[in-house]
């Protein structure tokens, strides 16, 4: 493995990554590798590409989806159809190229192809081979399909919403958070194997595993008192499952306040005018604070409306409060700070006109954040990379 090319040499420039995955947890691995310079190779189905083609609302030209876009700006795109026994032989000459390898093909359909790691080192020995899994393939769901709601409902993570407003059923958070999660989780273990085999020419087997990577995340502060043999109290950090920790309303719109220090709650409701509710016994001193800030929260929500969004971010920035508005997801283009820090890009696609493209958050120093380029279509630069020799 070379690290060179047109960037100077910086981050992973010269880094060839195959990416053989599809919908949300491995594309997202892929597009934070291509985003700090690899070159990724995107296969797919001839026939359908992609699913994430066709994720949200529609698109100008079929399979150019929104969600695509966000997953695959950049990628080169290949199509082959591995049941087919000379694309598949394709495919193993890729294979035998690239320096990572990020499928999430599952294990039994991945040997009937000769894409388990066993046979892929055999052609590529230095491979980093990122098997990108729903469950950890020593446990009894190896096999089992999985997708983020799944994984959602095994991690405990729909039953957080029940406990928060005392509704039974449990549900799933609005967003694909265990796919996402999870494809950080893939990135950053490509990276550190790159790492170890740039220190000692070695590739490897790496497994991500969905279920492990997001309980795992879920359970920081969730598993609470259950981290303890025997428990010490119960499941769930309190705050963040209390049924008061909202933003709180103003006059124009809502805002969150988070009072945080000693000084804070006694500052804010002395700026708000009601320096009296702090007499109440019940937070009298810190820890009763802390044991009843379920109270607290809806106490100050019954000062707030009366104040613009303006006019409590004023206050807050003065007693040195974190605050911000809250916004509608809908109105996101009009947030400054995302718009002075360059967040988003207009670009013009070919086929779908202008377009909003979403840069790589991460700073670096000595590297300028690199122009994601295009979504590719399907099989786009197939005569590229499939041609005989």
């Amino acid at each position: 493995m070379t690290i060179a090319g047109n960037d100077g040499g910086k981050m992973l420039s010269g880094i060839k990554v195959l990416d053989l995955t599809t919908v949300v947890f491995g594309p997202y691995a892929t597009q934070i590798l291509h985003d700090l310079g690899a070159e990724v190779l995107k296969v797919e189905n001839p026939l359908t590409g992609d699913i994430s083609r066709y994720l949200g609302p529609p698109a100008k030209t079929l399979g150019m989806s929104p969600t695509f876009f966000a997953l695959n700006s950049g990628k080169r795109s290949v199509a082959l159809d591995l049941k087919d026994p000379a694309q598949l032989a394709q495919m193993h000459a890729l294979i035998a190229d690239c320096d990572v390898f990020v499928l999430n093909v599952r294990g039994k359909a991945a040997e009937r192809l000769g894409l388990d790691y066993a046979s892929v080192a055999a052609r590529n020995p230095g491979v980093i081979y990122v098997h990108c899994v729903g469950f950890g393939q020593a446990g009894p769901n190896a096999d089992q399909p999985a997708y983020d709601d799944v994984i959602q409902a095994a991690s405990g993570a729909t039953s957080l919403l029940s406990r928060v407003d005392g509704n039974p059923k449990y549900r799933y958070f609005p967003s694909l958070i265990a796919d996402k999660v999870s494809g950080l989780h893939g990135a950053y273990a490509a990276l550190a194997a790159v790492v170890h085999k740039l220190r000692t020419g070695e590739g490897q087997y790496v497994e991500v595993p969905m279920l492990e990577a997001f309980s795992q995340f879920m359970l920081v502060e969730h598993l609470g008192g259950l981290t303890y043999d025997p428990p010490s109290g119960p499941a769930c950090y309190s705050r963040q499952i209390d049924p008061n920790r909202q933003p709180y309303p103003a006059r124009d719109g809502w805002i969150s306040i988070v009072p945080y220090t000693e000084a804070s709650w006694p500052g804010l409701f002395a700026a708000l005018g009601r320096s009296d509710i702090l007499d109440d016994p019940r937070y009298a001193t810190r820890e009763l604070r802390v044991a009843n800030v379920s109270t607290l929260y809806a106490e100050l929500a019954k000062l707030t409306g009366a104040y613009t969004v303006a006019q409590l971010r004023a206050i807050c920035d003065e007693l040195d409060l974190p605050c911000q508005p809250a916004r509608d997801i809908a109105d996101i283009h009009e947030d400054e700070h995302l718009a002075a820090t360059g967040f988003f890009t207009r670009r013009q696609h070919p086929s779908e006109g202008t377009y909003f493209e979403m840069k790589q958050p991460v700073e670096f120093g000595a590297w300028p954040a690199r122009d994601r380029g295009l979504p590719p279509g399907l099989g786009e630069h197939e005569a590229k990379f499939t041609a005989e020799d």
